[in-house]
Formats: C-alpha cells, sequence, structure tokens
C-alpha cells in the first residue's frame, strides 16, 4: 500500500478478538498468566504492552526497518541509542543539532567517557576529517533544527560503510511521510514522536526504528533495562495522531510555502530559511531523499531588539516550544530549545539572536501572514 494508506489504515485489523477498528488502551501494568512456566505473550507492561506494540510496529513500517520501539519522550529514545556505545566511543554529529541532543551528550555521557565532534555534514570532507579510530557513529538531522541545513544522507551512508560505522538519523522534522532514511542506508532512525507524529501538541514521546534485527535486540535490551516507556494512552494518542499525519503535513507544508515567501519580501526580515524556496541552497539534495519540503521556517529579523516585542504582538500563532502540531507555534532558539548550546557554537551555526523558528500549522494561511504582519510591523 500506498503511505497514505497505511497511515489511516494504523492499527486498524489488529484486534482480532472484536474487530475493533481503533485498538483498545490495554491500561494495565501486568498480565496474568494462564500457569506456571506459560505467558500471553505479555507479563509486564514495561516489557511489552499490546497498544505500545501496535505502535512500535507501526513506525517500523513506516520507516521500513524491522524493529520499533516506543519510549516516554523524543530525549529518552535518543539515551537509548546511545546506550548502544561504551566509554572512549567517539560520534560524529552535525553542528546544527537540537540543543537537548546536545546537552544530553555534553553533559550526561561526556563525563562517561563518550566523545563528539561536531561539523557542518553537508560537507563531506568534514565528516571525513572528523573521523578517527574511535569513531563509532555519524548522528545527523536533515533538515537541521533550526536552520534548514540538508545532509546528503546516500553520501554520509557511503562513508558508513566504508569505515564500518552506524549512521543514526533524527527524521523528526519530515517524519516518515516526506523521507524515510533507513531506504538510504541509515541503521537507526529515531523520532519526537511529540512532533509531527502525534500532530496535536497533546502527547510527549520518542521513537526509535532499527534496521536490521542485530540493532533492533540490542536497543529492545536497553528499552526494557532502562524502562523508559511509552505508557499504553499515550501510545494510543500517537496511533491516533499518525493516521492524519498526511493530510496534516500536505496542508502545513502549502502554508509554510506561502509564508516563507510573504516572509522574504517583508522590510523586517533579513533572511528566511525554507527548503522550498529556490534560493535554498540544500534543496537539490534534498528533494532527491524527501518529497516535499515540510513545514518549518526560521527566519532573521533585521534588528534583533524587536524580537521580544514581536513575541509579545503574536496572537493567532503561540509562543512556545516544540512543533509540528496542527496548531502554529513560534520559538527563539537562541533563548529556549538550543540554549544550552554555548554562544560561540550557536554563532557559528548561525543560531543567532536575530533568528525565529516557526513551525507552520494548519490554520488559514492568510490568517497566518496577517498574525505575523501586525507582529513585524511596528507603527
Amino acid at each position: 500500500m500506498h503511505i497514505e494508506s497505511l497511515l489511516v489504515q494504523a492499527g486498524n485489523g489488529k484486534d482480532q478478538v472484536t474487530g475493533a477498528v481503533s485498538f483498545p488502551i490495554y491500561q494495565t501494568a501486568t498480565f496474568r498468566h494462564p500457569a506456571l512456566g506459560e505467558s500471553t505473550g505479555y507479563d509486564y507492561s514495561r516489557s511489552g504492552n499490546p497498544t505500545r506494540q501496535v505502535l512500535e510496529e507501526l513506525i517500523a513500517n513506516l520507516e521500513g526497518g524491522v524493529r520499533g520501539l516506543a519510549f516516554s519522550s523524543g530525549l529518552a529514545a535518543i539515551t537509548n541509542v546511545l546506550s548502544l556505545f561504551r566509554p572512549g566511543d567517539h560520534l560524529i554529529l552535525c553542528q546544527d543539532l537540537y540543543g537537548g541532543t546536545y546537552r544530553l551528550l555534553e553533559q550526561v555521557y561526556g563525563p562517561w567517557g563518550l566523545t563528539a565532534s561536531y561539523v557542518d555534514t553537508s560537507d563531506l570532507e568534514q565528516v571525513y576529517g572528523a573521523i578517527t579510530d574511535q569513531t563509532k557513529a555519524i548522528f545527523i538531522e536533515t533538515p537541521t533544527n533550526p536552520t534548514m541545513r540538508i545532509t546528503d544522507l546516500s553520501a554520509v551512508s557511503k562513508i558508513c560503510r566504508e569505515q564500518d560505522l552506524l549512521l543514526i538519523v533524527d527524521n523528526t522534522f519530515m517524519s516518515p511521510y516526506l523521507q524515510q532514511p533507513i531506504a538510504l542506508g541509515a541503521h537507526i532512525v529515531v523520532h519526537s514522536g511529540t512532533k509531527y507524529l502525534g500532530g496535536h501538541n497533546d502527547v510527549v514521546a520518542g521513537l526509535v526504528v532499527a534496521a536490521t534485527e542485530e540493532i533492533g535486540e540490542r536497543l529492545a535490551f536497553h528499552q526494557n533495562a532502562s524502562g523508559a516507556v511509552l505508557g499504553p494512552w499515550d501510545a494510543w494518542l500517537l496511533v491516533r495522531g499518525i493516521k492524519t499525519l498526511g493530510l496534516r503535513l500536505d496542508r502545513a507544508q502549502e502554508n509554510a510555502a506561502a509564508i516563507a515567501r510573504w516572509l522574504e519580501t517583508h522590510p523586517a526580515v533579513e533572511g528566511v530559511d525554507f527548503i522550498g524556496l529556490e534560493n535554498h541552497p540544500g534543496r537539490e539534495v534534498h528533494f532527491r531523499q524527501a518529497k516535499g519540503p515540510g513545514a518549518m521556517i526560521s527566519f532573521r529579523v533585521k534588528d534583533p531588539s524587536i524580537i521580544a516585542r514581536v513575541l509579545q504582538r503574536i496572537q493567532l500563532i503561540s509562543f512556545a516550544e516544540s512543533l509540528g502540531g496542527v496548531e502554529s507555534l513560534l520559538t527563539f532558539p537562541a533563548r529556549q530549545t538550543h540554549g544550552d548550546i554555548p554562544l560561540e557554537i550557536r554563532e557559528r551555526c548561525g543560531v543567532t539572536d536575530s533568528l525565529l523558528r516557526l513551525s507552520v500549522g494548519i490554520e488559514n494561511v492568510q490568517d497566518l501572514i496577517a498574525d505575523l504582519d501586525q507582529a513585524l510591523t511596528f507603527k
């Protein structure tokens, strides 16, 4: 089936006892055993829950992997992936990445002996140059958060094959509806399910997909051992949200394209980062590996002193962290999502005090433009 049909049919037909179209929420911590030494296949919900299993099988299917795993947050999912490594191991990451990932590596795993280099992964020479004898993996966001830089996944996958490295891709900005990194050579895909997959700003979740059984088994061991699993109610919400992923992203992308073109003409705006624009430097590579630009826009204002007033004046758009929901959200990355990244690194990556990140929702696009116009235009 095409992905649009797979999305809508999420969970349908899985409950063979009742035939429920919406798979039930198994809100239970434990399961009764038929007899000593016998099991229904479920023992304790940390180790496995039917509702969570439907979600995990669904995300594996959508991403083209063999094993899906659901966690209590996106950072819990990344923590699970980082548990594959040992003290002394070295990772290469894109320099312009989510601040929470940077904080986790530098302040949690760094003291435990895991080291990391942050480079512009769109430049393959920088990727090659960062590889050491201790390097075990390359971790990529494409597009990056928040400046929308693009990495050629097939090219980096080739490097990983040559150097015997794992390729890990955070696919949160695109979702499997727009981009499927495993088909391009990734070994592991991670998502903040809170974002486009959930789609309604009402659930916090993380997902991991493994491309091979061996990696999947290792990740599943860490999931059960650490216990940061997604509860059945949240798993059900995520399955429900995924059903409308295609429709939501189609509308949000359409809105984002119109807003990005409008922002380019606004006198208060100095630059716009949106992959759908013809002048985006990574556009050609992106559309070789993804079928749409997504609905994230970053833009720079000419005068950073207006940032606080803009954030206070928006009315329809919410000044809030996160992204990917039906509601449009405006974020100030330098003070919010990327506040834990040192100033010199932020500025080198373009996460400056003039940058705003807009997650475009599915509202009427003219209403969104009107809200931005009144917020950006001071009389």
